[in-house]
């Protein structure tokens, strides 16, 4: 269940606080809705992972009775900030492996985060490619409206990479803090492109088309996920990445557009 937490601790405070000022004649408490038993998984995913760990997240609740997963959504390197910043998670789950490295060599990962999945780059263009883009360097036609990631999102590091490999320098309108804000750009009509991954065009339901490049061979995103050296709940973090891992991950990563790592 995705909520804000900041919202959610003040609640539960606020709760304490009333109980423990005892029925002095002011309105009472509601009761808790949760039982005190239940516990919060919390898991950081690239944005990219969006759909499918949504799917995950109603699987492993009804899996482990009483266990509430909370996702945390956003560009890898902003996540990777949080953790290395001190913010509560179990797992953590990158679309490259240099933004894991953030974490890993700040001593926060339990063990060697696994590459579970990849993903490829794609153009996104309104239904109908109405600007005509059929290659990478059409996206430096003139008035175009392309959007990118940021750099230090693995989304802009890829985009930056197939521009060194063909010697094309786009110049975007703006630059997304993570990839689905790139591809909403596109599916509202706020710009004509955008890099995003082949999965983000797949998750769109036609909103967007989608345009294969070759280049985009040559910026292939890795995938790792691992469990955190400080997660609050270690055993259940473990569970939540071997459902990941595991055969049921694996079908609907692999029914979202992810690749298989060779």
């Amino acid at each position: 269940m995705r909520r804000n937490l900041g919202l959610t601790v003040g609640a539960v405070a606020a709760a304490a606080l009333l109980a423990g000022c005892g029925g002095g004649g002011g309105s009472q408490p509601a009761p808790s809705s949760a039982p005190s038993g239940d516990q919060t998984l919390t898991v950081s995913a690239a944005a990219s992972l969006t759909d499918v760990f949504n799917g995950l997240e109603k699987q492993f609740e009804q899996q482990n009775p009483g266990v509430d997963v909370r996702l945390n959504y956003g560009g890898s390197s902003d996540l990777a900030q949080q953790i290395v910043n001190g913010a509560p998670a179990d797992v953590f789950a990158a679309a490259n492996t240099s933004t894991m490295d953030t974490v890993s060599k700040a001593g926060l990962t339990a063990g060697t985060p696994s590459v579970f999945v990849t993903n490829t780059l794609q153009i996104a263009v309104a239904p109908g490619d109405p600007k005509n883009i059929h290659t990478f360097a059409d996206l430096t036609k003139p008035d175009l409206k392309v959007v990118v990631c940021a750099d230090t999102v693995p989304c802009g590091s890829a985009t930056k990479q197939v521009e060194k490999a063909t010697g094309v320098t786009l110049k975007p309108v703006s630059k997304e803090s993570d990839v689905r804000a790139a591809l909403t750009k596109v599916s509202t009509g706020d710009a004509d492109a955008a890099m995003v991954y082949v999965t983000d065009v797949k998750s769109s339901n036609g909103k967007v088309q989608g345009v294969d490049f070759p280049e985009a061979s040559k910026a292939i995103n890795k995938y790792p996920i691992a469990t955190l050296k400080n997660a609050p709940h270690p055993d259940l973090a473990a569970k939540w990445v071997a459902l990941v891992e595991g055969p049921d991950g694996k079908k609907a990563l692999s029914e979202a557009g992810f690749g298989t790592p060779s």
